[in-house]
């Protein structure tokens, strides 16, 4: 990178706690996502902590060259490791230039994620796992109601997220180009994208292929992707309320999710309910809280 951009992203000029710069300079030609098209280089400022703003963007011109400057906390992109969001900053960082770094701090957290650990690795899994089973329900809706296009495309992001945890599995980051990740492999989740994708069969008979697949590696690999939360439920004698649950730090990134992979747990009986006493005057309702089954 051109040196006078290094000065325009020192540690004095931009005036808030920040830990350091990366530069990442784009190869020319290729094409890339919205956030970041159009220009060479592209500037990341990780500061202390999570950014209340989101992304801070500045449009940059030094000379010939234009440049886009991000700012971005670290506890944001530490969250987006978890969550598969903001993939391309993410893969700027980890593969970019490091143009300043205080104390190596920017160097550590880049470490961190290379090395991609197994708690890391854990969380992240179990997030794959809630959406891949959020899109292969969704996927099973469309099909019965044979609107078999919307079929189509949950069943396809259903694989994405299933390739997403065999990556994982094998201790690889999963990046933006996730089939090209799991070529190599000759793992069951390509095969079935091919069978999806470039088969003689009827839409309709692919998915329903797909799917049942699918059905097969929810039974397969939900007591292995889904501890982090048996875990929780076997933490106290106690059963817990889906409110509890869902107020959980462990569990912020599947929140939405966190119901619907209880009632899979349940049917799979590796978690099971129990009733709380009778709530009201007329002793009807009661709440049904989750303990943990043996896994």
């Amino acid at each position: 990178m051109e040196p006078t951009i290094f000065s325009l992203v020192d540690e004095d000029s931009v005036g808030r706690e920040a830990l350091g710069a990366i530069g990442y300079r784009h190869n020319s030609g290729d094409f890339h996502s919205s956030l970041i098209y159009g220009f060479e280089l592209v500037v990341i400022t990780v500061c202390e902590g999570i950014n209340e703003a989101g992304i801070e963007i500045e449009h940059c011109t030094n000379g010939d060259i234009q440049y886009q400057l991000l700012y971005i906390g670290n506890e944001d992109l530490k969250r987006w490791v978890m969550t598969g969001e903001n993939r391309e900053i993410v893969q700027c960082f980890l593969h970019g230039e490091i143009i300043w770094d205080v104390e190596g701090e920017l160097a550590r957290l880049r470490q961190e994620i290379i090395d991609f650990g197994a708690s890391m690795r854990g969380q992240r899994k179990f997030i794959e796992f809630a959406k891949f089973l959020k899109m292969y329900i969704e996927a099973k809706r469309y099909t019965q109601e044979l609107d078999f296009l919307d079929a189509y495309y949950n069943v396809l992001q259903a694989l994405k997220h299933y390739a997403r945890i065999e990556l994982i599995e094998q201790g690889i980051l999963p990046e933006n180009s996730v089939w090209e990740q799991v070529r190599p492999l000759n793992s069951v989740v390509y095969k079935l994208f091919d069978e999806l994708t470039d088969s003689k069969e009827t839409l309709e008979q692919r998915i329903q292929l797909v799917l049942l697949a699918c059905e097969f590696t929810i039974m397969s690999k939900m007591a292995d992707c889904c501890s982090i939360l048996l875990r929780i439920l076997s933490s106290r004698k106690e059963a817990w309320s889906i409110q509890e649950l869902r107020q959980l730090p462990e569990l912020a990134h599947v929140r939405e999710e966190v119901p619907m992979i209880l009632r899979k747990l349940v049917y799979h009986s590796l978690a099971y309910e129990a009733t709380s006493e009778p709530k009201g005057s007329a002793g009807e309702d009661r709440e049904i809280k989750y303990l943990a089954g043996k896994f």
